[in-house]
């Protein structure tokens, strides 16, 4: 059974930074696409950000592009989002789920966490 799990979100101000973390068990993260999406309170799930197996190529939002950041640790199974800058938009659950290919289309992501809240207050 494939589960994914993130962590690191919390409530920062405006400007601050968050690192969060995704992991997984059942399913080695290394060889996967693993992206980031986000959902607002009353709003669809939205890609954030998204990187290949080798991090070569990653994808990001118009939104959180030259702010956010996504990286792999040395083995490549925990993939990470270090959000630079926050704002109080980019407040949302966040998840990380992993596909097959470097797609921005949540449809194509076959496993996703529960998702961590990340809240910046203004």
């Amino acid at each position: 059974q494939v589960q994914m799990v993130e962590s690191g979100g919390g409530l920062v101000q405006a400007g601050g930074s968050l690192r969060l973390s995704c992991t997984a068990s059942g399913l080695v993260l290394r060889t996967r696409v693993v992206g980031w999406f986000r959902q607002a309170p009353g709003k669809e799930r939205a890609f954030v950000a998204a990187t290949n197996w080798d991090i070569r190529r990653a994808l990001y939002s118009d939104s959180v592009k030259g702010r956010f950041t996504i990286s792999r640790s040395g083995t490549g199974n925990t993939v990470y989002l270090l959000m630079n800058t926050l704002k109080p938009e980019d407040t949302a659950d966040y998840y990380c789920a992993a596909a097959q290919q470097l797609e921005t289309d949540a449809a194509k992501y076959d496993y996703w966490g529960q998702g961590t809240q990340v809240t910046v207050s203004s």
